[in-house]
């Protein structure tokens, strides 16, 4: 065998489903990882300066946070070891499904290890679709206080109120308490807040961590499809030699 018959075989032996999809999980976990925890500390600054200045009235609020950026930490690392597992699961599996290294064999244990991974890859991917839609409230909350703030730009716009009179309860949100003060900001006190750099980042940052977040679960979605199929096959091919690739 040539060097070229040989790089041919082992570019035949590489998972690009896995491959593709190792990638597009790395870089959308580090998105809603990394912009996730800013977002979520210049969050918590906002609210301390303008909404909740009683630090006990959003102590709650603050603690869970926390506890989220650890979560952040946590998802971080798991993912990355879990990506390198499911690549070196998906050149397993493929090596064996194209019969790259001699006759082929598999073992029950094989086959169970496969369907380990086919089933907490779904699990896992019904999880980020709760994530990716949580991941998408605080971009809602950002949005409503940003349209807010053009509003008042822009009061030729609107006929009914003056800019004074517009305002943002975040409390309605129910993240902070009713009886927490000021709880609201109207009239140019709110449009100065929009033009704090802690609340254009926020804003942009939550965007992205959700772009992150959609992107994972498309990852997750080709790992199943990638796992499912070699787990098929390679069941399939214990009881009967074919010639189906993957």
């Amino acid at each position: 065998m040539g060097c070229f018959e040989c790089c041919i075989k082992c570019l035949g032996g590489v998972p690009y489903a896995s491959l593709v999809a190792t990638i597009l999980c790395f870089s959308g976990v580090a998105l809603f990882c990394g912009c996730g925890h800013v977002a979520l500390a210049g969050t918590i600054s906002i609210l301390e300066q303008h909404f909740s200045t009683n630090a006990s009235d959003h102590a709650i609020l603050s603690e869970v946070i926390q506890l989220m950026q650890y979560v952040i930490y946590g998802i971080a690392s798991f993912f990355f070891l879990y990506g390198i597992i499911l690549l070196a699961e998906g050149f397993y599996t493929t090596s064996a499904v194209k019969e790259l290294h001699g006759e082929f064999k598999t073992t029950a244990c094989g086959r169970c290890i496969s369907g380990m991974f086919v089933f907490l890859t779904y699990v896992l991917g019904l999880a980020w679709l709760g994530v990716f839609g949580f991941s998408a409230v605080p971009v809602f909350m950002f949005y409503n206080i940003w349209s807010t703030c053009e509003v008042i730009k822009s009061p030729q716009t609107n006929s009914t109120a003056s800019g004074s009179q517009i305002c943002v309860d975040i409390r309605q949100y129910g993240i902070i308490p009713w009886n927490a003060l000021p709880g609201r900001a109207c009239g140019s006190t709110l449009e100065s807040i929009c033009n704090t750099n802690e609340f254009y980042m926020s804003y942009h940052l939550f965007i992205v961590a959700c772009a992150g977040a959609g992107a994972t679960v498309i990852a997750l979605l080709i790992y199943m499809m990638a796992t499912t199929y070699n787990y098929a096959v390679l069941k399939f091919k214990s009881r009967e030699d074919c010639c189906t690739k993957f």
